[in-house]
């Protein structure tokens, strides 16, 4: 692998030659910008073989280097070649000074601007001017040139996702959403999300992996009018008649032309969420770039009724399904069956694939024993999976795409006997988990007003983890939406009705154990304070797995805390019995036992 390796860097520098380059960018990204890449524009894979989700790469006439953050400092060495590559980190290395270091003034950076944000071209071409440093877009790709047996593009026809799931037609969709861009004072808005475009027309697709999407971008005009960029071959019969009026569907490769046609248009278009050549190309052809958040993504994040019903419902079935696996589970290791973090992921999907309605998981499944749940997005696919040590901690965390909701669970379990210490951390993160769940706040909080609400109890003792809190989830969607985030540095965005959030605390000793108990919980009105001044909020739990009590130190527990577990599983149980039977209720109901 590493001469095909250094063949393709031959390749990508012989393009740099004849464009006059004296360095090239290839990002982890492709040009609809998304968290998940389709196998086709795996360029950075392609280039590299580093499978991570997230990194870049930069190539100069005679070296190259690989730039990764914390999660992958293992995994880049036993996959990129450390003669072909040096290994850089992503965070702590800004990769536009370090070109800035490496090539000095007169030189020529080469980019794709599909594949970088509008927003990094402005900064970055900013920064190399005042080194006297050129960012040059090329117009073909090096890599998409000498991509032999590049994989096929998705030929999946798109599914129409039934209004009364969706529970509003996509013409009233399109309609509220053209009155937001109206009075951003725009004409119309380019959106590029993949996943707000999909939720605009009532569609979904399988474009991309773990994401029921479909490739493509669209305009949208204020009188909410659309127009879809995609494969014009994957429209399904009864698209029109499904959409409404006001639809136009056309070619990606007719993105250009329609581009050029923009002049004195008014175009809003989130400089962080759509790729430099579209804006770029617009405002080239005369159009007014008028710079905002897509503004198709509160109105999604905030679930209508039908959409937090079909969420619920697929929490119950999911709740069944991941129930079956920690009994089959507590089963296997009773009789001293250990298995690789591989198949525990495989069976737990199998109980899954049960469901008539579940599509695929909605992430790659986090399966990690022991010691290497102490790499909190760890990925058992990057190397040997291990295999499940008695005596031990096991963290699963996964997630499901059911045509009806999205769902994303963490559950941390006892394998055999743990150490007090052990459960020690795993109360002090229970202890974060149930303050979150608990919290009540005013209209206005944001979900950084939140974050140290799960934190607390591990401050206390000198203790911290260093992801986010909560993500936003989505309605058979991305299982990471935004805008909404509970984080300690997340953004202004208030938390709103309907929203879905995690809360998924966590604590992570390296090189030992890793701990997480994550649950999807809805925002909704707080019915239960009579008499309050203002608008409140709280938190309505969607999942219901039993949380594993042998892991629990009682005694770090307050009595409103060991009643909040325990209602927690009462509600469990009551739920998933009646779905239950035999063994697995059995376990469910000693699972689900008061402490």
């Amino acid at each position: 692998m590493t001469t095909s390796i250094a063949n393709r860097l031959a390749a990508v520098r012989a393009e740099m030659q004849t464009a006059n380059l004296d360095a090239f960018i290839v990002p982890r990204a492709d040009e609809y910008l998304g968290e998940y890449v389709p196998a086709r524009n795996e360029r950075l894979h392609w280039l590299t073989d580093f499978t991570g989700s997230a990194g870049m790469a930069i190539v100069l006439k005679t070296r190259a280097a690989i730039f990764i953050d914390g999660r992958y400092t293992v995994q880049v060495q036993q996959q990129v070649d450390g003669e072909l590559f040096e290994y850089e980190s992503l965070t702590e290395t800004p990769q536009i000074e370090w070109l800035i270091d490496q090539l000095g003034a007169n030189t020529r950076i080469g980019y794709d601007p599909r594949l970088h944000p509008f927003s990094w071209h402005t900064k970055a071409a900013q920064q190399l001017a005042r080194a006297n440093i050129e960012l040059v877009a090329v117009s073909a790709n090096p890599i998409d040139l000498h991509w032999e047996q590049r994989p096929p593009a998705s030929t999946a026809q798109i599914t129409l996702f039934s209004e009364q799931s969706a529970g509003e037609s996509s013409l009233t969709k399109r309609q509220a959403i053209g009155t937001r861009i109206k009075a951003d004072g725009a004409d119309c808005a380019l959106i590029t999300a993949l996943d707000s475009c999909c939720w605009l027309l009532n569609i979904r697709g399988s474009d991309v992996p773990r994401l029921p999407v479909v490739l493509g971008a669209a305009l949208l005009h204020a009188n909410g009018d659309m127009v879809l960029f995609t494969d014009l071959a994957k429209i399904p019969d009864g698209f029109d008649a499904h959409v409404g009026s006001g639809v136009t569907v056309r070619s990606e490769a007719s993105l250009a032309a329609i581009l050029s046609e923009l002049e004195g248009v008014k175009l809003l278009a989130d400089p962080n969420a759509s790729n430099a050549w579209l804006q770029l190309t617009a405002q080239s052809h005369g159009a007014h770039l008028i710079t905002g958040q897509d503004p198709v993504a509160l109105p999604k994040a905030q679930k209508n009724s039908h959409e937090l019903a079909g969420m619920m419902a697929c929490h119950i079935r999911d709740g069944v399904a991941v129930s079956r696996f920690l009994a089959w589970l507590d089963k296997e290791v009773a009789a001293g069956r250990l298995y690789d973090e591989g198949a525990l992921a495989d069976k737990l999907e199998s109980f899954r694939l049960a469901d008539p309605i579940y599509k695929e998981p909605s992430f790659d499944t986090i399966s990690a024993a022991g010691a290497n749940a102490a790499m909190c997005h760890y990925n058992h696919n990057n190397g040997t999976p291990a295999m499940m040590q008695m005596d031990s901690i096991y963290l699963v965390d996964s997630g499901a795409q059911y045509l009806d909701g999205t769902t994303d669970v963490t559950r941390t379990i006892a394998i055999g006997k743990v150490t007090d210490e052990q459960q020690k951390m795993v109360t002090l993160v229970l202890k974060g988990h149930i303050a979150l769940d608990q919290a009540r706040f005013p209209k206005g909080t944001t979900g950084q007003q939140l974050d140290g609400f799960a934190r607390q109890y591990l401050w206390q003792h000198g203790f911290d983890y260093d992801h986010g809190t909560g993500h936003g989830v989505g309605h058979f969607l991305s299982v990471h939406e935004g805008p909404q985030r509970i984080a300690k540095n997340s953004n202004d965005v208030p938390l709103l009705p309907g929203m879905v959030v995690s809360n998924e605390p966590g604590y992570y000793r390296a090189n030992e154990f890793g701990i997480r108990i994550e649950n999807l919980v809805a925002v909704q009105h707080c019915q239960a304070l009579a008499g309050a001044e203002r608008e409140i909020y709280e938190f309505h739990a969607l999942t219901l797995i039993p949380i594993d009590s042998r892991l629990i130190d009682k005694s770090l527990l307050t009595t409103a805390e060991i009643d909040w577990l325990n209602a927690y599983h009462q509600r469990v149980q009551q739920t998933l019995s009646p779905l239950m039977q035999g063994e697995e209720l059995a376990w469910l109901n000693k699972a689900t036992l008061a402490i």
